[in-house]
């Protein structure tokens, strides 16, 4: 079945070079015809109690969660593999030949009025103010350069892989004294992301899963989506998008406090990260008044069909006017 999944992978992207992995060990992906990389940690399946039972009400109720395994990126997306996705100078610079003919039809961001890095920084920055649209186009790049399905995370998968095991506050205990160990937020960050990895991390490898930048998830944010799964078991639960706001976004920011930066509060994206943007209708790429979100990727073990896939990746963006 692998070696079918690979054949269909090489056969839709030339440029691929696909390696087995084992489902049970991290691995870093190169992004062929390129110096970039990345790190993925292994996740491995399980149960989880998903929620908080002394939290908001959208964290409520605590239901019992069952996933399949899937990896999950050890750091934030940074600019450094996120730029040669939105410009095509920048990924001419970063390729050592000929960007591919399937890799230069992707179709690319507009190019934003103003520096999307506000004054942040770049190397070894997370990349920040995408959509969930530019968020998931840039995966498809991923794929069509790579041959590997890459996606947002599920709100679950994302608790999940925060918990580490743990149903603490945080993934590493309740004591908010010692999340300056972990994480960049109001406290400590000097109101700026700073390079990602630098803070200690959780007991599955991942680093930044509190604060630094809040991360997209791929879920619609439905306030009372958990009252659905009260007394059983949800297995791979996902609230499909299908409306333009708001959707999940997760793990806090360097702006904020320590209670939204726990293992299960939820943020709620929201038409006034567009406010001051001039375009008519809006921009399907950017947030220019969100510097604090940005994303993380995931490889689930199961690798969808093509159909499914070009669907993940194809869904035309909803207008935002």
């Amino acid at each position: 079945m692998f070696k079918k999944l690979i054949a269909v992978a090489l056969l839709a992207n030339p440029c691929a070079q696909i390696f087995a992995q084992s489902t049970n060990s991290s691995y870093t992906q190169s992004i062929n015809g390129t110096k970039l990389k990345f790190d993925m940690q292994a996740i491995p399946a399980g149960k989880f109690k998903m929620g908080n039972k002394t939290g908001k009400p959208d964290e409520q109720p605590v239901h019992e969660v069952k996933l399949d395994a899937f990896w999950i990126g050890k750091h934030e997306v940074t600019w450094d593999i996120f730029e040669p996705f939105l410009y095509r100078d920048y990924e001419k610079k970063a390729s050592e030949g000929a960007i591919p003919a399937e890799v230069d039809a992707v179709t690319r961001p507009t190019k934003p009025y103003l520096d999307m890095t506000f004054g942040m920084g770049k190397e070894h920055q997370p990349a920040v103010a995408m959509t969930q649209y530019n968020a998931i186009q840039f995966c498809k790049w991923l794929y069509v350069r790579t041959g590997v399905f890459y996606r947002l995370p599920t709100e679950a998968e994302w608790e999940y892989a925060c918990k580490a095991g743990s149903e603490t506050t945080y993934g590493f205990g309740n004591d908010a004294a010692k999340l300056g160990d972990y994480a960049w937020y109001k406290d400590n960050s000097d109101n700026k992301t700073h390079q990602v990895g630098l803070k200690k991390p959780n007991a599955w490898g991942l680093f930044d899963m509190h604060g630094n930048v809040s991360e997209w998830t791929y879920d619609q944010y439905i306030p009372d989506f958990y009252a659905k799964s009260a007394g059983k078991i949800a297995e791979n639960p996902v609230a499909t998008p299908e409306k333009l706001y708001p959707n999940a976004v997760r793990g806090g920011s360097y702006d904020e406090t320590a209670n939204n930066l726990t293992s299960t509060a939820r943020l709620a994206s929201n038409p006034s990260w567009k406010q001051l943007d001039p375009q008519i209708p809006k921009s399907n790429w950017w947030f220019p008044e969100a510097p604090f979100v940005g994303m993380r990727l995931v490889r689930p073990v199961k690798t969808p069909s093509k159909a499914e896939i070009d669907a993940y990746y194809n869904k035309l963006p909803i207008k935002d006017y």
